[in-house]
């Protein structure tokens, strides 16, 4: 399920209720969550994380909702990638060639001021504090009244995330070597980079970010070109499975992003591909013609009565236009296909407590303890979570969920209310006593940095 994420208030959003309306709006950078989009960025990444010496489950992917071609890690090991970059490229391996490059970063400790400064801070906060740059830094408040620049474009992104030539250099021959052990051609790369180099021309204004955080010379086209001279995998296709997972992911985006009659430019009412049906049934969701777009999702959850990500969508057509029973039985198929799927269960969950009947409710507590296995950082899982045990009528762990969420949401006042009130709840000694506990240390470090930080 699509859902975006503002940086401004950093509101975490349940589903695709709306879209930015005005210009304005539209061009924030923002974060897309979509499990389909992701397990396929991490298909692709996988192997050259491996590659790269890796833990392929240390490293976390996040799609940016921005139309320029752009790509960066930053804080730690978090992978960002525009969906601009993923909308132009031709086929997979041109992703896949940037991925090398900027798995090439991370291997090489590049950045790596940057990385300590940031490698503690939320994905969300990790983007805000790129893109605003040294106000967000000094205040320890990316996600609140930091001056924030749209685009990336600031001075600022472009100091973070900058390169130099020795790195870009470095980062391009591991990219190399990482796309000859996985199998994969450097076309994708050459043909990315010649892009580049054409932006080069223009006014720094109108170039891609891409283009002034990594630097680009003559050289590195040249040596990307004699290697793909010389690789054996050169002229290797991307495999069909890559190939159709690309048009799959393409499409999606395509359909969520854009209005319904550009849609219908693209994925024309007369092509019957599979892409084109997923599109447009996306394109008549979100125009709210559910007439429309039931019969084109039940067509390819026939064709493929396996696929999760077709019964999700299903699942999040019905929940929002208040059919919860039906949108249970959806979102209901999609966990049991893919389990430890963090945001299918978060889903199901969240049609769970909606429906609001305590088997439902009990239900939801173990589908959000299982999404907060996968991603315990994620404060609105931790928010339903509450939710949920309040209405099971457990105020004890409904509080520490609240806790766990104004902790993470750098909200240390709330923490302490919560976890002090958690801590008086149960025994002396349990488990949750000391979690509230622990709780409460690090909400009273994290108001101590708060006010020294307000004294400066």
């Amino acid at each position: 399920m699509l859902s975006i994420f503002r940086l401004f208030i950093i509101v975490f959003a349940v589903s695709f209720l709306y879209w930015p309306l005005s210009s304005h709006a539209a061009k924030r950078p923002s974060m897309i969550r979509d499990a389909e989009v992701e397990n396929t960025i991490r298909i692709y990444a996988t192997p050259l994380f491996r590659a790269a010496g890796l833990r392929p489950e240390d490293v976390d992917i996040f799609i940016v909702r921005d139309g320029t071609l752009n790509a960066f890690v930053a804080g730690g090991q978090n992978l960002f990638i525009n969906t601009g970059l993923i909308m132009a490229s031709e086929d997979a391996n041109g992703v896949i060639g940037v991925i090398a490059h900027e798995t090439g970063h991370i291997s090489g400790g590049h950045l790596s001021r940057v990385h300590k400064a940031l490698s503690k801070g939320s994905a969300a906060s990790v983007l805000a504090t790129i893109l605003g740059g040294a106000t967000a830094i000094a205040t320890g408040r990316a996600d609140v009244g930091a001056v924030i620049a749209a685009g990336g474009q600031s001075v600022a992104a472009r100091n973070f995330l900058a390169y130099s030539r020795v790195q870009e250099s470095s980062a391009d021959h591991a990219a190399m070597k990482f796309l000859d052990q996985t199998g994969h051609s450097a076309r994708g790369l050459l043909s990315f980079m010649e892009e580049l180099g054409d932006q080069e021309l223009l006014s720094p204004a109108q170039q891609d970010p891409y283009v002034r955080s990594h630097p680009l010379t003559r050289d590195r086209i040249s040596a990307v070109q004699a290697h793909v001279n010389k690789s054996p995998h050169s002229d290797k296709p991307v495999s069909p499975q890559l190939a159709d997972l690309h048009e799959r992911m393409k499409a999606k985006l395509y359909a969520f992003i854009n209005p319904m009659p550009r849609t219908l430019r693209v994925y024309k009412a007369s092509d019957s591909s599979l892409y084109s049906r997923y599109a447009r049934a996306i394109g008549h969701y979100r125009q709210g013609k559910l007439d429309k777009a039931l019969p084109l999702i039940d067509g390819l959850i026939a064709g493929e009565p396996e696929n999760p990500y077709f019964h999700e969508l299903k699942g999040q057509m019905l929940f929002e236009n208040a059919r919860l029973s039906d949108a249970l039985i959806s979102y209901g198929q999609a966990a049991k296909l893919l389990p430890n799927s963090a945001l299918i269960r978060r889903d199901l969950a969240r049609a769970q407590i909606e429906y609001n009947q305590p088997a439902f409710l009990k239900a939801a507590v173990i589908n959000l303890e299982a999404a907060l296995a996968v991603e315990p950082r994620s404060p609105f899982n931790w928010h339903l979570l509450a939710i949920a045990h309040g209405r099971n009528g457990d105020q004890g762990r409904s509080s520490l969920a609240l806790a766990e969420e104004a902790l993470l949401k750098n909200d240390p006042k709330v923490a302490l209310h919560h976890a002090g009130r958690a801590q008086k709840i149960f025994p002396e000694g349990s488990r949750e006593w000391l979690q509230a506990g622990d709780i409460l240390l690090a909400a009273k470090s994290a108001a101590s940095k708060q006010r020294r930080k307000d004294q400066q």
